[in-house]
């Protein structure tokens, strides 16, 4: 990679199509040039990337906070922690996809402590899709209110015939990449979901927005396990979100970043130059002072 050839940069689009350009894959670390770029960027003009887009602040959604597979009494006590959380969450994501013992244990057990709204990635779990509308039908009477990627990416025409009997809105995540994924889920999903590490970063995440509302497809903002730097990169694009799933922050001990907060359950954004960020001095001293303590003790 030799990014020495472009002038300014305020050259996303071409420095981004030079990257894509080297090799296939590597999409999360073509999206960390991305995001470098966009808050360098947006630092220079002096103004966040959801204003100069034009998106309206108050328009964010909630972000859920996701509760995986675990044993009965671990689930029960990671909803009350969910509930007691300062950051206010109000709905909560569920992974699902296993057995038909264990996804309903799961939902029950939840039920059992709280009727807070529930979205559920089901993992590309439900490979019959009678099964997966008999379960859709289950978990629209337990409040949930929407399926993430219910069957096999591969399977359109199942997930197709689902969508069209489906009480709950059918949400693509694993079907959906990149842009050119795109117009291939219409029909077969109400909506899509958008990471910034596997689209490459912010400047195609853009693109992806304006062809879903030119669809008529809703969309979903998502990530993997992140610092605040993505998270609030995506939060940038979140006001034109229905879902999001934007919690990879807050799931890491050495966030050396401070940018995107949730409030009461909601994505807030500010009026911050680029993406919004304060690096936090002291946390990868406290990271290495833990660990050295730690290989400390193991010696002795």
């Amino acid at each position: 990679m030799d990014l020495s050839k472009f002038s300014s940069p305020f050259l996303i689009d071409d420095i981004c199509k030079y990257l894509d350009s080297i090799t296939t894959y590597n999409c999360a670390a073509k999206a960390s040039v991305d995001i470098a770029l966009h808050d360098l960027v947006g630092n220079i003009i002096g103004q966040p990337w959801w204003k100069m887009w034009g998106f309206d602040p108050e328009k964010t959604p909630c972000t859920t906070y996701t509760i995986g597979l675990a044993d009965k009494p671990e689930v029960v006590n990671k909803t009350k922690e969910l509930i007691e959380d300062p950051h206010g969450f109000k709905v909560i994501k569920v992974k699902l996809g296993m057995t038909e013992e264990a996804d309903k244990m799961m939902i029950e057990t939840i039920r059992s402590v709280t009727d807070l709204p529930i979205n559920i990635d089901a993992n590309q779990g439900w490979k019959d899709k009678h099964y997966a509308l008999d379960m859709i039908h289950w978990l629209n009477e337990r409040n949930v209110k929407m399926i993430e990627q219910p069957m096999p990416k591969l399977m359109l025409d199942e997930t197709a015939w689902v969508r069209e009997n489906s009480p709950l809105p059918i949400v693509a995540d694993e079907a959906c990449q990149r842009l050119t994924d795109i117009p291939h889920l219409k029909g077969a999903y109400d909506g899509f979901n958008i990471k910034l590490m596997k689209c490459t970063g912010l400047r195609e995440a853009r693109e992806m927005v304006s062809l879903g509302e030119s669809i008529g497809m809703k969309m979903m903002i998502g990530c993997m396990s992140e610092t605040s730097a993505a998270i609030s990169a995506a939060a940038q694009l979140s006001p034109k979100m229905t879902w999001a799933d934007i919690d990879g922050n807050l799931l890491i001990s050495n966030d050396c970043y401070k940018g995107m907060q949730v409030i009461d359950g909601k994505i807030t954004v500010y009026d911050k130059p680029g993406l919004g960020l304060e690096v936090v001095d002291n946390v990868w001293g406290d990271k290495k002072r833990e660990i050295r303590n730690k290989e400390s003790k193991s010696k002795y």
